[in-house]
C-alpha cells in the first residue's frame, strides 16, 4: 500500500473512488496554497496527484517544487484542460502521466501502479550508480606493488581517451574488472557498459549476440533481435578472451573499429553505433598473427593503447591487501564473521606462486570462509593442492632453496604431497591424481624430498 498525496484546489472529484481505492493506497489531500516544500520535507509519499487549473502557473510552480524535493517521486498531472500543448508542456516539466478528468477509478490505479514502479527502478539504478562508483574507483584499487602502480598510472590516462584498449595477462588477474574501471572513469560513463566471452559461444550464436539479427535469420529466429553492439551505442564494449574468436568474425569486428557500422545477421539495413572497444586475451596475440590464426590488420586496429597485467606472483605486495579485501567481501556475502588470517597462512600466501592469480585466491578464500567455525582463517581448510601447486615451480630456483624456512614453495608442496598421499593410503597414483600431475612427476618429487614410507613396497 503506497502513501498518495492529492495536491488540488478541490480534492472532491476523487471521494467517489474514496472507499474503493482505499483498499489498494492510502490517500491524504493538500491544498496549493499551503507551504508543500515545508509538508513534503516533513512527509514522504510514493506517488503525487496534482491539479493543473485553472492556473498553468500555479501547476508548473508546484511541480517545480516537488522535484526539488522529491525528485524520484512520480507525479500524475490531474486536468480538465485536455490540450495538447499543455499536456507535452507538463511531461516535458516532469510529469509522469497525465490524467483527464473524468476518468475511471481503473485509469487512476493504473498510472499510480506504473508510477511506484518506476520510481523503484530509479531507485535501483542510482543504487547500482553509486555501487559501481565505489567499485570502479581508481583509488580504491588494490595497487601496492611497482608494477601495479605503473599500470594504474597508464589507466589513467587510457581513461580520459576514447581510443581502443587491448588488455593482456594470465587469466584471472583482473582484466575484467579493469575494463570496467576505464568505462567507469571515462566520459561514457552514463552510457551502457557491455561485456562479452568470446569463448563462451559457438561461431553462429556470438555472431547473433554481438550483431543482432532479423526476424527469420535463421531456424529459431521468430522475431528480431537487437545485438550487444547495437546495445552499447554511446558506451563501451569489453570483448573478452579475443584471441578466441574465428576468423568470420575477425573480419566482421575489423569493420566495427574501423566505420562504426555493421548489419544484423540476416539483415541489409546498415546500423550505426559509437562505442568504445576495449578487448583483452590471456594468448600471445603476437604469434596467433604469425601462425595465422588472427588477422593482422585486426590486431593491429586493438592493439592501439596496450595494457598488460602482471600476475599476481609479480606483486606480492598486493597480496596481502587483496587477500583482506576478498575476505571482507566474501564474509559480507556469506554473513560470517572472520576477522583475519593466522600468521602461517598469511605466510602460505604471500610465498605461493597463485597460478590461477586474484581468481585463484578468491576462490581459496571462499572455501576457507565456508569451513571455518573460528575468528580467524587457519592452515586446514587453506587447500591449495586442487589446484596445481608445481604449474609455476620452473619460474623459481630450488638452488637458494633448501626448505628449511617451513613457508617456502618447496615445504608448501612437501606438504601437499604428504596431505595427498595420506588421503590416497598411501598409493602413489591415485595421489598423483589428487595432485593434477602423473605418477612420473610426483615420484620424482617424492625422491627429491625424502618422503618415505614403510608400506609402499606392499602398495606398489
Amino acid at each position: 500500500m503506497a502513501k498518495v498525496l492529492i495536491i488540488d484546489e478541490s480534492p472532491d472529484w476523487w471521494m467517489p473512488f474514496k472507499s474503493e481505492l482505499g483498499n489498494s493506497h492510502s490517500f491524504s489531500t493538500l491544498l496549493p496554497k499551503k507551504d508543500i516544500t515545508g509538508h513534503l520535507e516533513k512527509q514522504d509519499y510514493e506517488s503525487i496527484l496534482l491539479n493543473f487549473q485553472p492556473s498553468r502557473e500555479d501547476g508548473f510552480r508546484l511541480l517545480k517544487q516537488i522535484k526539488q524535493i522529491s525528485p524520484h517521486t512520480p507525479v500524475i498531472a490531474v486536468s480538465q484542460d485536455e490540450k495538447a500543448d499543455l499536456i507535452v508542456q507538463a511531461i516535458k516539466a516532469g510529469v509522469f502521466d497525465f490524467l483527464v478528468k473524468p476518468f475511471l477509478k481503473e485509469k487512476l490505479l493504473l498510472s499510480i501502479d506504473r508510477g511506484l514502479e518506476n520510481r523503484l527502478l530509479k531507485n535501483e539504478i542510482d543504487y547500482l550508480r553509486r555501487e559501481q562508483d565505489v567499485i570502479y574507483d581508481f583509488e580504491r584499487i588494490v595497487a601496492r606493488s611497482k608494477a601495479m602502480k605503473q599500470t594504474m598510472a597508464t589507466l589513467k590516462k587510457y581513461a580520459q581517451t576514447d581510443s581502443t584498449i587491448l588488455i593482456t595477462g594470465e587469466t584471472g588477474t583482473g582484466k575484467s574488472f579493469l575494463s570496467g574501471s576505464i568505462h567507469y572513469n571515462s566520459n561514457r560513463r552514463e552510457k551502457p557498459f557491455i561485456k562479452i566471452t568470446c569463448s563462451n559461444l559457438p561461431e553462429n550464436l556470438l555472431e547473433s549476440e554481438l550483431f543482432g539479427h532479423e526476424k527469420g535469420a535463421f531456424t529459431g529466429a521468430d522475431k528480431t533481435r537487437v545485438g550487444r553492439l547495437e546495445q552499447a551505442k554511446g558506451g563501451t564494449v569489453f570483448l573478452d578472451e579475443i584471441g578466441e574468436m574465428s576468423a568470420s568474425l575477425q573480419a566482421k569486428l575489423l569493420r566495427v573499429l574501423e566505420e562504426k557500422s555493421f548489419e544484423r545477421v540476416g539483415g541489409n539495413k546498415t546500423i550505426f553505433s559509437d562505442m568504445r572497444i576495449i578487448a583483452a586475451t590471456n594468448r600471445n596475440l603476437e604469434d596467433r598473427v604469425a601462425d595465422g590464426t588472427f588477422r593482422e590488420d585486426l590486431y593491429y586496429r586493438l592493439n592501439v593503447l596496450r595494457l598488460h597485467l602482471p600476475p599476481l606472483r609479480e606483486r606480492t605486495e598486493c597480496i596481502e591487501p587483496l587477500s583482506i579485501l576478498h575476505l571482507e567481501k566474501i564474509c559480507r556475502n556469506l554473513k560470517k564473521k572472520i576477522d583475519g588470517f593466522t600468521p602461517e597462512v598469511g605466510d602460505i600466501f604471500r610465498n605461493y606462486p597463485w597460478p590461477g592469480n586474484i581468481r585463484q585466491m578468491a576462490n581459496t578464500i571462499e572455501r576457507a570462509v565456508i569451513m571455518e567455525e573460528e575468528s580467524l582463517i587457519r592452515r586446514q581448510h587453506v587447500v591449495l593442492t586442487e589446484i596445481n601447486p608445481f604449474v609455476r615451480e620452473s619460474e623459481k630456483s630450488d638452488d637458494n632453496d633448501n626448505g628449511t624456512d617451513p613457508h617456502t614453495l618447496v615445504n608448501i608442496q612437501k606438504e601437499s604431497i604428504l596431505e595427498a598421499l595420506e588421503k590416497s593410503l598411501w598409493i602413489q597414483k591415485d595421489a598423483a591424481k589428487r595432485l593434477g600431475i602423473t605418477p612420473r612427476t610426483l615420484n620424482y618429487k617424492i625422491k627429491k624430498l625424502g618422503i618415505t614410507h614403510p608400506g609402499w613396497r606392499k602398495h606398489k
